[in-house]
């Protein structure tokens, strides 16, 4: 055998995007769900996007920004929640920027051992790639795309 192992069975910190849709809130409750199985580490991290309209009309921007941010606060209080009631470790990132070079960067610095996402309901992403397809690609962590 190979490499480092950090001598664990089973993964020990679970990463999971959320962004309020229905799919990545199911993608939060079975990555809870695993935590709290293999008394893991769970980490929501939510990734606001830039507005392409900020740099056109900037009120726009900053309304944009705003409504991610209450996103991100209403989820926070979900995640803090939720972990308290189920018995597990859970920590919320928020951070901006590309959702796939984010989770790529926070899923290198908190050792990921499991990326759980939720499907694209984007058509487009058929033709361009969901960021489970991206996130499975890259080949650096077990990808679980939930529906």
């Amino acid at each position: 055998m190979t490499g480092f192992e950090r001598g664990t069975d089973g993964p020990k910190v679970i990463v999971v995007a959320a962004d309020g849709s229905t799919t990545s809130l199911r993608a939060a409750s079975y990555a809870a769900g695993l935590a709290r199985r293999q008394s893991a580490e769970l980490v929501v991290v939510f990734v606001g996007t830039p507005s392409a309209l900020a740099n056109l009309v900037p009120a726009a921007g900053l309304m944009v920004n705003d409504a991610q941010h209450e996103v991100a606060d209403e989820l926070r209080t979900q995640v803090q929640e939720g972990a308290a009631r189920a018995g597990i470790r859970a920590r919320f990132i928020e951070t901006t920027g590309d959702p796939f070079t984010e989770i790529n960067r926070i899923c290198t610095e908190v050792l990921a051992d499991a990326v759980i996402v939720g499907a694209s309901a984007s058509a487009g992403h058929r033709y361009v790639g969901s960021l489970g397809v991206r996130l499975v690609k890259a080949g650096k962590w077990p990808v679980t795309v939930v529906p």
